[in-house]
């Protein structure tokens, strides 16, 4: 009973308000940039059972976690597990969270848009970018799909 009320009800993590009654591990996919193998990584590098509530972390924790977090590649996470590997602009493996990571892929498909390439193409005209088939998908702005219709014809053959 008494370790219940220890519980922090909200966790404030890179940017991001995790649920305290959440295990950690699955509340740190909410934070933006981050999945399971990155987290369940996170963890294993910080010590923290990944079944661990994230209201009972303490605050040391909680800021080594997020150390990890923001600099996966100091820590020892291996560069195949970053979400920008091989930037444009400078070339390094890095790993982008919450807003940055927004950021950095707008500007990405603007840069894509400006530069006439054949994916900024398929942005701009809003169809799918990476290959998917048109023809049955992609028709949210398309309108319903009529059939063909037939001309009366039948009944002037007739006669």
């Amino acid at each position: 009973m008494a370790e219940e009320q220890k519980i922090k009800h909200l966790v404030r993590l890179a940017n991001t308000d995790l649920e305290g009654q959440k295990q950690i591990l699955f509340g740190l996919k909410k934070v933006k940039g981050t999945g399971i193998m990155l987290a369940n990584a996170a963890l294993k590098i910080a010590g923290v059972n990944a079944k661990k509530k994230a209201g009972l972390l303490s605050d040391s924790e909680v800021k080594r976690i997020e150390e990890i977090l923001k600099n996966p590649k100091k820590n020892g996470i291996p560069s195949w597990m970053l979400n920008r590997r091989k930037d444009m602009e400078t070339g390094e493996d890095t790993h982008l969270l919450g807003a940055d990571l927004q950021f950095t892929k707008e500007n990405d498909i603007k840069m894509m848009k400006k530069a006439k390439t054949y994916r900024g193409i398929r942005h701009i005209q809003g169809v799918p970018v990476r290959g998917q088939r048109t023809r049955s998908n992609f028709r949210r702005n398309k309108g319903k799909v009529t059939g063909v219709k037939r001309a009366k014809v039948g009944k002037k053959a007739g006669k």
